[in-house]
């Protein structure tokens, strides 16, 4: 069979397993196989059962950067970049960044690449994905949260950055079969209302910031009028939304203490 016809079969073959961007994962496949058809044949089982494509190609592209995936891992998603550039753009060249439930390191590897000579630190509560960030040349405490944070970066960090746990706990069940069946819980949950993390991370963050740190939380659905109440209760201000090109919030930034004169979020 040639190349060409190999790779047509291959494409009907996952888009007929649901796979919605066919064309690009069989591109991946094969260039991460080098020619080895039983390796193929492998990774295409896997994949059409479900398994998540970072796991089988090893890797994922992440705002032009590669980051190593392994198994059992949670998988960086696109939606996270405005994020990681956003805080990439607020952290000074030689200021120091804190990403917390970094899994791979994704927006530590982004943090790093864009500030060569800043110090990006980062946390993870589980093992595995500690270790993945780490062939990811990121420098990992392990820990909840802040919890590993040495008591030297107190009133010192310029950015803190988390893509943490948050989906509700009774959304769960809703989220793609492949999902739930592969990927981490311990990175999925977010609690009853999906913000018992973001809510955590917000309150921690106040400890290690400096005076006009930035603070950047990911969330979903309607969870920003949980999360920023919360933030000028602690007394960050500058509260800004991330949204996506459909209008839907993504991210929550604030700034902290009282850096800017706005209090109203935008």
């Amino acid at each position: 069979m040639s190349r060409s016809a190999e790779l047509t079969s291959l494409v009907a073959t996952l888009r007929a397993a649901g796979c919605v961007a066919a064309e690009e994962e069989a591109e991946e496949f094969v260039a991460a196989v080098r020619g080895d058809r039983l390796r193929l044949a492998e990774l295409v089982a896997r994949r059409v059962r479900g398994e998540p494509l970072a796991w089988l190609t090893g890797s994922v592209q992440f705002c032009r950067q590669t980051v190593l995936v392994d198994s059992g891992v949670y998988v960086p998603r696109w939606q996270s970049e405005p994020l990681a550039r956003r805080a990439a753009a607020l952290l000074p060249d030689r200021g120091v960044a804190v990403d917390l439930c970094t899994g791979a390191g994704a927006i530590a590897v982004v943090l790093q690449a864009s500030k060569p000579a800043a110090r990006v630190i980062a946390t993870e509560l589980d093992h595995a994905a500690a270790q993945c960030a780490r062939r990811n040349a990121v420098e990992v405490l392990e820990g909840d949260l802040t919890a590993p944070l040495p008591g030297s970066l107190r009133a010192s960090v310029d950015v803190i950055t988390a893509v943490c746990p948050y989906v509700p706990s009774g959304a769960l069940a809703l989220l793609p079969r492949d999902v739930l069946a592969y990927e981490p819980l311990l990175a999925l949950d977010g609690g009853e209302h999906g913000t018992t993390l973001l809510l955590r991370a917000a309150r921690e963050a106040t400890t290690f910031l400096r005076r006009g740190g930035a603070l950047l939380l990911e969330l979903g659905g309607e969870e920003a009028e949980l999360v920023a109440p919360a933030l000028v209760a602690h007394g960050y201000r500058g509260i800004t939304l991330q949204r996506d090109e459909d209008g839907d919030v993504r991210a929550i930034e604030a700034r902290w203490p009282a850096a800017l004169d706005e209090d109203a979020v935008r």
